[in-house]
């Protein structure tokens, strides 16, 4: 009986095992043109608006829609057949792992900043958005004036930074420059923080988006316009090998640009409202 048991928690823990190392992709565009069709993975990050599924359980959102619309021109401009397998993620940096040590005709969906430093280990498409980054407390905190009253504007509060973003490193920057002793949290979603800083715990960098989505649910919250941290652009994510990236990029310039359709801007409105299409377009 001990032996049975053994031998079943071995098998369990080498499945799992099995399982943390295989790698995710999909099929190489070399592969599909010999096949006539491709089968792609996406994972994906859920973000309000951006991906994540509605009220009737249907995946959807800004990121969702643009991989389905590349899907679209891949067949009607390539007469290459495409199906989409989208994969949830939960965390964030597994996700961005995942996609770094994939493989083939693998894409992510995550809000991810193009950066030069992150080239070096992921391929990016074109950017679909230019974000603003936007520092956020409860309402009721006193507008902060200048950089170096960082301190005193939120005493008695703590930092709270979305562990592995840019985010995080924000405010290890400032706190370096500004606060040296600030007290600082890891979360794990912009809700979190957006939750935290409603409560009137916290303080932290989210995307103005997200900022502009929580104001119109009436969440306390306040902006420091002084902190905008604005012009990065996000990307749809690839690991280095992925031979589709061509493609992707002939995707977002044709018709005069994806970013300049009325398509886009619909999409934006649709997921996002028009406030907030109003700023990501402008």
């Amino acid at each position: 009986m001990r032996l049975r048991v053994f031998v079943m928690l071995f098998l369990l823990v080498l499945w799992g095992t099995t399982q943390a190392l295989a790698t995710d992709r999909g099929d190489s565009l070399e592969k599909s043109l010999e096949s006539g069709q491709a089968e792609l993975r996406v994972l994906w990050v859920a973000s309000e608006g951006w991906a994540g599924h509605d009220e009737q359980g249907r995946l959807t959102g800004v990121t969702v829609e643009i991989m389905r619309r590349f899907a679209d021109w891949v067949r009607s401009e390539h007469d290459l057949d495409v199906k989409l397998n989208f994969v949830e993620v939960d965390d964030w940096s597994r996700f961005y792992q995942r996609i770094r040590d994939g493989q083939d005709g693998l894409f992510g969906l995550g809000n991810v900043t193009i950066t030069e430093a992150r080239r070096e280990e992921l391929a990016f498409s074109p950017a679909y958005v230019t974000n603003i980054a936007v520092l956020i407390s409860h309402r009721d905190v006193q507008d902060l004036p200048e950089p170096a009253r960082l301190a005193e504007t939120f005493a008695g509060q703590r930092a709270l930074g979305f562990a592995g973003t840019l985010h995080e490193q924000r405010l290890r920057r400032l706190a370096e420059k500004h606060w040296p002793d600030m007290p600082l949290d890891l979360a794990e979603s912009n809700d979190e923080i957006i939750a935290a800083a409603a409560a009137d715990t916290h303080f932290g960098y989210v995307d103005a988006y997200n900022y502009y989505r929580a104001r119109d649910q009436d969440q306390p919250l306040r902006r420091h316009p002084v902190l905008d941290d604005p012009g990065e652009t996000f990307g749809i994510i690839m690991p280095l090998d992925n031979d589709w990236q061509d493609w992707l990029t002939e995707f977002f310039a044709a018709d005069g640009g994806l970013l300049e359709t009325e398509w886009y801007r619909a999409l934006l409105e649709t997921h996002l409202g028009s406030e907030v299409a109003d700023i990501l377009t402008n």
